[in-house]
């Protein structure tokens, strides 16, 4: 059993704060400032550019990408990490939408994160092929898998609702009808299980800043099976994707395997804090994340019904259809959101009504919750949130 005391006393959490949002951004290892010191100072500062080979640079990306495919459920030598998630959902689509040439369809849900939505938007004006982009309710998203969807595009939690999408059963649905799968893992990398092998996805990608605690603008990953990863082109044909980088050959040829679906050069400073927080996940299992997130989460959904009448749930109610995060409902979310997080409860708001938590065993316990809920239940009672100073939007909500 995960000795989750343990675990939250490896992080810096500020002395006085309930942090419920590391759905958005985890907080930060207490070992991952000496490991960036020790990069800079030993490493970059000692080595220099022969820190590419001396430190293992090159080939950190893969080796973190293991690192993290023990946490997806992929196989070893199969995942990859480097820049942003949206760059990453461009790349998996582009491959998948190349591998069905006569389909024009992309299917996705309400559900999916803007972001995933405006890339796939970006790359149809792109291909200018007359691919669509088709978007329906998370419910509708099986029934809606038919002959004509070239790639199903889902993000398997729910940003808002927390919802959780069946992925081993809408894969099965997908190839049956002869579709490609893209799962977007953001919300469950870190959260909850995922075995991207046993469901037998075609591509999965993923941030490691939320769950994975990498840290602000931490790197992504990008999944490709096993079947496609010598066969699936990258759409994004950036130097280190090629066979032999320092060939400096005019004309591209595709690495092999994942390497294929590296870009451009790696972030080293990243990835080491990256690996700070990984250190802590090795302490761990994602079974064990489990059974203490549903019960994390069902503790905080009983005493928020008991306090707050005003709040609606916004999550499902049954533990295996949802995420590691509870939302509510309420009309003034936004300006209770800020009440709570001046009296030092951290969630966030999520237009245009959700009030959104997270929750982290690596560092969130019974306490927590009950302190959270207790804050909650004064801020609603008390109308504390009705004030100019908590309505008033900020730029990040």
């Amino acid at each position: 059993m995960t000795d989750f005391a343990r675990t939250k006393s490896l992080f810096h959490l500020p002395e006085g704060v309930i942090y419920l949002d590391g759905n958005s951004l985890g907080p930060l290892p207490k070992a991952a400032p000496g490991r960036i010191q020790s990069v800079m100072q030993d490493e970059w500062g000692e080595m220099l550019i022969t820190g590419w080979n001396k430190a293992g640079w090159m080939a950190q990306p893969t080796r973190v990408g293991d690192r993290i495919a023990r946490l997806i459920g992929a196989e070893p030598g199969h995942v990859v990490i480097g820049d942003t998630l949206s760059i990453k959902v461009y790349q998996a689509l582009a491959s998948a939408l190349e591998m069905r040439p006569d389909r024009k369809v992309i299917l996705s849900d309400s559900g999916n994160f803007p972001s995933d939505l405006y890339m796939a938007e970006g790359l149809i004006r792109s291909l200018g092929r007359g691919h669509e982009l088709r978007v329906v309710a998370p419910e509708e998203v099986e029934a809606n898998i038919t002959e004509e969807v070239a790639v199903t595009l889902i993000t398997e939690v729910d940003y808002r609702t927390g919802r959780l999408h069946d992925m081993k059963a809408l894969t099965a649905k997908a190839h049956a009808v002869g579709a490609i799968t893209v799962w977007d893992l953001a919300h469950t990398a870190g959260a909850t299980p995922v075995d991207v092998s046993g469901a037998n996805a075609d591509f999965a990608v993923g941030c490691t800043y939320k769950y994975l605690n990498g840290g602000p603008g931490a790197p992504a990953f990008i999944y490709v099976a096993p079947r496609h990863a010598d066969a699936a082109r990258p759409a994004l044909s950036g130097w280190l994707g090629h066979d032999a980088p320092f060939a400096f050959e005019q004309s591209y040829r595709p690495g092999a395997g994942i390497e294929r679906m590296r870009v451009g050069t790696p972030p080293v400073l990243a990835m080491a804090a990256l690996e700070s927080a990984l250190d802590i996940w090795d302490m761990t299992t994602m079974d064990d994340i489990r059974a203490r997130s549903l019960e994390l989460t069902q503790l905080f959904i009983d005493e928020v019904e008991k306090r707050c009448p005003d709040l609606d749930l916004a999550t499902p109610r049954a533990p295996d259809a949802r995420g590691s995060q509870v939302s509510f409902r309420f009309a003034e979310g936004y300006a209770a959101m800020q009440a709570l997080i001046a009296r030092g409860v951290i969630g966030d708001f999520r237009a245009p009504d959700i009030m959104r938590f997270g929750f982290t065993p690596l560092y969130i316990d019974e306490g927590d919750v009950i302190a959270a809920a207790e804050i909650l239940e004064s801020i609603m009672q008390n109308r504390l949130w009705d004030t100019p100073e908590y309505k008033a939007r900020a730029r990040v909500t």
